[in-house]
């Protein structure tokens, strides 16, 4: 995490308590003195992997998000859960939403995901070494997606031509780019 500087918190409130975040409004006063009521979406972070095949292909999933009203290109994610290493998220989320299992593992880093409102960070990771399950866990009932196989070229030219690639999937491609040959 970047360097902390925390707000002075005046009044604290918690609006909405869900599944996967919370929601608070809070009457803060910034470090530069300045005094009003933020918002933030309190969520406990994502993990995601850049998973690539032997042949240099990426694996990503086409899934379907209900808040943008249709499918978006993503690499596997998901959210960390209590007590739960993001390594250990990752390794869980690749088995289930594509069917693959990656051998080697390296970490790419961390980054803030939107953070003019929410503290919800993502750790990416890249998988290699992938083998395809012959009998992959159970996705969630509510996931409803394709897993979707591309070269980098392909991934960079769909993000450059406007096709719905999430900003987390985008940002991990930066960060893999130096372990992707030719591109």
């Amino acid at each position: 995490m970047p360097n902390q500087e925390a707000p002075e918190i005046i009044k604290q409130r918690l609006l909405y308590k869900g599944r996967k975040f919370n929601f608070d409004v809070n009457h803060l006063r910034l470090p530069n003195g300045v005094e009003g009521d933020w918002e933030c979406i309190r969520h406990p972070g994502g993990a995601l992997c850049v998973p690539v095949t032997s042949d240099g292909k990426l694996v990503l999933v086409k899934q379907y998000r209900f808040a943008i009203q249709g499918r978006i290109l993503e690499f596997p994610a998901g959210t960390i859960e209590e007590n739960e290493n993001p390594a250990d998220t990752v390794k869980r989320e690749i088995e289930e939403e594509t069917g693959y299992r990656a051998n080697k593992w390296q970490k790419l880093g961390e980054f803030p995901l939107a953070p003019g409102y929410s503290d919800e960070f993502i750790y990416a990771f890249l998988a290699e070494d992938l083998e395809k399950l012959k009998n992959p866990p159970a996705q969630d009932i509510d996931e409803d997606m394709e897993t979707v196989l591309m070269t980098p070229q392909e991934l960079e030219k769909a993000i450059l031509e406007g096709e719905f690639v999430d900003a987390k999937s985008i940002c991990s491609l930066f960060l893999a780019k130096p372990f992707l040959s030719g591109i």
